[in-house]
């Protein structure tokens, strides 16, 4: 089973609730996963990888990160194909593919998406795996194209970031994007062999959202049934 956790914003990076962490380790089915996180769209922050410890030093997990500014002697095969979930961190999109690809982690990625590793992660960590997404790397808001593992596009932030709904509105009708998902900060979509399995949020108001343009050249946009999960 191929699955994929996507978060418009919320877990250990934006908030105090467990919800979306906790959801993310049980989806891997191991009563104590390896997970590793993936801190390259901020440059290895240091106040994220805080963070990412705090918060998982409460669960029953092996928590871990990969640097490729400090890669591993033992090699990143071997630390990203051991994991049972990995989680990709927020910053600069367009970077962060320009590393992957450089070192290769983009095709170690697929390796252990493939092999049933869980995948996912907020913001960057939500568009990069999309054909597309509205990301902000460059300054502006504006098209990136991403992975292109899962179909459509992606925005994360939609309550979050006041420009993100007119901009996503706007490149769709224009025909820049393709249809998209879009989640607000504390909602999260799962995917499960690229199809949409649930979707979940640490908050009660926080709801995913789906935008498609129409025949007209007009765009729609509703409100996906958000299972609040605490």
């Amino acid at each position: 089973m191929r699955q994929l956790i996507v978060l418009g914003g919320g877990g250990f990076s934006m908030e105090s609730s467990p919800l979306l962490d906790q959801y993310f380790l049980d989806a891997s089915g191991k009563a104590c996963p390896r997970i590793c996180f993936l801190p390259t769209a901020s440059g290895d922050a240091e106040a994220q990888l805080l963070k990412f410890y705090a918060a998982h030093a409460r669960y029953r997990c092996q928590a871990s990160h990969l640097s490729l500014f400090r890669p591993p002697a033992q090699g990143l095969a071997s630390v990203l194909l051991a994991q049972d979930a990995i989680f990709v961190g927020g910053g600069n999109t367009r970077a962060m593919l320009a590393l992957w690809r450089e070192w290769g982690v983009d095709q170690l990625l697929r390796q252990a998406y493939l092999q049933g590793c869980v995948l996912g992660g907020i913001s960057a960590g939500m568009l990069c795996w999309f054909e597309a997404g509205l990301s902000d790397s460059s300054g502006l808001l504006a098209p990136l194209a991403g992975l292109g593992w899962l179909r459509g596009g992606a925005c994360p932030h939609l309550d979050g970031e006041a420009e993100r709904r007119p901009r996503l509105r706007e490149y769709l009708a224009a025909g820049q994007l393709p249809d998209s998902w879009a989640a607000d900060d504390g909602a999260a979509l799962h995917f499960v062999d690229e199809g949409l399995h649930a979707c979940v949020s640490s908050r009660p108001n926080a709801s995913v959202w789906r935008f498609e343009r129409l025949g007209d050249g007009s765009v729609s946009e509703r409100r996906v049934s958000t299972r609040y999960l605490g």
